[in-house]
């Protein structure tokens, strides 16, 4: 690998470290430090979807029902989520997030938004200008 290369992929593992560091903190304050992935990615399908039931949790993963009950028992216990019945239709229960379960759920984003706002106090308006420039150009 290029000197350049290699410096470039020591900024980006640290800015991912960063935000890595800032999501551990914010699992920290949830008290969950030993949520798996596979958990927090339910969480962000249910935080994605209005009015989310079991059974359209089961297609939107593509797994079954019973896998889905399994998983949001477990959710349940650590405080992440809860059943809501449908006001309409008392066989239906909608899964609904906790407090705790939303900020799980979106503690990616609040942990870029910390990088973002470490990267602004960092640089000037000139610099910052030009690192959206240069990082449109990638994406």
């Amino acid at each position: 690998m290029t000197a350049k290369k290699e410096h470039l992929f020591q900024v980006f593992d640290t800015l991912i470290r960063l935000k890595n560091e800032c999501s551990c903190s914010i699992f920290s304050a949830c008290e969950l430090s030993d949520i798996t992935v596979k958990q927090i990615n339910y969480l962000k399908m249910i935080d994605a979807h209005d009015e989310v039931t079991f059974s359209r949790l089961a297609e939107i993963t593509q797994n079954s029902k019973p896998t889905i009950t399994e998983m949001m028992h477990k959710l349940d216990r650590m405080g992440c989520v809860y059943r809501q019945p449908c006001p309409h239709d008392g066989r239906i229960n909608y899964i609904r997030l906790t407090g705790r379960g939303e900020s799980i759920a979106r503690s990616e984003q609040r942990a870029l938004q910390q990088v973002v706002e470490r990267l602004v106090d960092s640089l000037d308006d000139h610099e910052i200008n030009l690192l959206i420039e240069i990082l449109q150009k990638v994406s």
